[in-house]
């Protein structure tokens, strides 16, 4: 976890820590001779600065661990039914990465414009003989969340990255939405 955090995440939690501190002080002379008094008043302090100190790290995590995806092309693979990603990503920020994410999700347009039977309504009633159209609900979504950096991104390296998801065979005009986590 050392080399994890930035100087400035431990900047964050030096300041929040020194916060309680204070704060624990000025309740010992603010509650005097109550002691229900001075423990609501240490608790209250700890949970003020330890909310803001978690807050204080999610923010910087999200503004000194930037990269971006550079040249990502994808490829359909008919034989095992996958689609592959590949492409690289390229460290922008100005602190090391540890690894990086990436959150893909492959919706399935299929109708293409065209209605079928029971497209918005399913009939119901009487089946005597059973129905014909009694099918397995297909999925329209994949979600997959792959970490493609493993061993971190020094500040403006780029390292080359595949990842790999089921394309069901049904899947017509899909559509490709890919988002890039680093921490």
């Amino acid at each position: 976890m050392i080399p994890y955090f930035t100087i400035l995440h431990w900047l964050d939690i030096v300041f929040f820590l020194v916060l309680f501190i204070f704060l624990v002080i000025i309740s010992i002379k603010a509650a005097g001779n109550s002691t229900k008094l001075l423990l609501s008043m240490i608790f209250a302090s700890f949970l003020v600065t330890a909310f803001g100190a978690g807050l204080g790290l999610v923010i910087l995590e999200k503004y000194t661990k930037k990269a971006k995806l550079i040249n990502v092309k994808q490829r359909r693979v008919l034989i095992n039914e996958t689609l592959v990603l590949k492409g690289r990503v390229k460290n922008i920020g100005k602190f090391k990465i540890n690894y990086c994410k990436l959150e893909i999700k492959l919706v399935n347009n299929g109708w293409g414009g065209k209605f079928t039977k029971g497209s918005f309504f399913k009939p119901g009633g009487l089946s005597i003989f059973g129905s014909k159209d009694k099918q397995q609900a297909k999925p329209n979504t994949v979600k997959a969340t792959r970490i493609i950096i493993k061993d971190g991104l020094l500040p403006g390296e780029v390292k080359d990255f595949s990842a790999i998801i089921p394309y069901p065979p049904y899947f017509k005009n899909t559509y490709l939405n890919y988002k890039l986590y680093c921490h």
